[in-house]
């Protein structure tokens, strides 16, 4: 059976699409609880937060404030933290142990919660060492949708939290670390949101490979 909340490469389908049926089961336990502030699903308290106040009006505050690259490298390690987080939390709730069944969580729960949905590209190699690579798009990144949504056309890419949550999701899965760019963005005027993701070490090595053979200038 292939996932439904996810494009992945062959090797990876039967995973996801356990990962697929395990949180959807999941998120069925919604709980909408407004006289006390509360949502909660499967006993888990989230929130709702408008897309634009996350992506546009947080990048703006924190330029204004830090200057542009600061605030960028400010929303990645936002969404980084969150995505660590996340992990160790879904990794223990439903005992995944391997690597791929830990990734396997993570587009998925991505998919769920409305930041993104998550291709992973064929010539990606996840692995527990310094090779590690996958190539991925984002498309509605909840991020470059926000800023399509608003007409606003960018000269730099901003989907940094979806960078960093993908990042931070896998470094856990994985148990290496890891770090994510985005090389396209909707909100530039590409046709999709490219990432790719590497040990840092073989990063530029990675970015640069992806790039020819994508044919990204």
């Amino acid at each position: 059976m292939d996932p439904k909340l996810a494009r992945v490469p062959a090797d990876l389908k039967q995973v996801f699409a356990t990962a697929e049926n395990s949180l959807r089961k999941f998120f069925k336990d919604f709980k909408w609880d407004p006289e006390h502030g509360e949502i909660k699903i499967g006993g888990l308290r989230y929130m709702l937060v408008r897309t634009d106040s996350m992506s546009i009006e947080l990048h703006d505050q924190l330029s204004k404030r830090f200057g542009e690259i600061p605030a960028a490298q400010i929303a990645f390690r936002l969404g980084r933290a969150c995505g660590m987080r996340d992990a160790r939390v879904f990794h223990e709730k439903f005992n995944a142990s391997d690597p791929a069944s830990r990734l396997a969580l993570g587009p998925i729960h991505f998919a769920l919660t409305g930041w993104a949905f998550v291709d992973i590209f064929e010539q990606s190699r996840p692995s527990t060492d310094e090779n590690y690579c996958i190539v991925y798009d984002h498309p509605y990144s909840f991020e470059a949708a926000a800023y399509i949504d608003a007409g606003i056309r960018t000269s730099h890419p901003v989907c940094h939290m979806n960078s960093g949550y993908s990042s931070g999701w896998c470094q856990e899965s994985y148990g290496v670390e890891l770090k994510a760019e985005e090389l396209t963005c909707r909100a530039m005027g590409h046709e999709k949101c490219i990432f790719v993701m590497a040990h840092p070490k073989r990063f530029d090595e990675m970015a640069a490979k992806t790039r020819k053979e994508l044919g990204i200038v």
